[in-house]
């Protein structure tokens, strides 16, 4: 897949909150997936290759820092951009994510405005 391609990866176990991101981001331009844990997100992104990652941190199977570690581990995903979605909103949660490269920290809830800012903050940073 091109990093050209506008696709998404957005994995929450809140189905009305991943069909919420699926909106705004296919109103943003983006071909989105989906994913409903850590396990099944980890196994669709060693599938394919997404332009953008949306991840909550809170998540069954696997926690939203296990994927980031993945992809921090994964060549094939190297400069993969991760926007970060979360209720937990402690210095340490936020500091640990950046470490594990997530480009990008929005905390719960939020407003459309918002994602669609963060977003655009993510997409406008530097692959590592």
């Amino acid at each position: 897949m091109s990093q050209t391609e506008k696709t998404a990866l957005v994995v929450d176990d809140d189905p009305d909150i991943r069909k919420v991101l699926g909106a705004y981001l296919t109103r943003l331009g983006f071909t989105v997936s989906f994913a409903s844990d850590g396990r099944s997100a980890i196994k669709r992104l060693d599938e394919s290759r997404p332009l953008l990652l949306c991840v909550d941190l809170m998540l069954p199977e696997s926690s939203g820092y296990d994927v980031c570690e993945h992809v921090r581990k994964t060549e094939a995903l190297k400069g993969l951009l991760i926007l970060m979605v979360s209720a937990r909103t402690m210095p340490e949660d936020r500091a640990y994510a950046e470490e594990l490269g997530v480009k990008c920290y929005l905390a719960k809830p939020f407003t459309q405005a918002q994602f669609v800012a963060a977003v655009q903050e993510t997409l406008s940073q530097d692959a590592p």
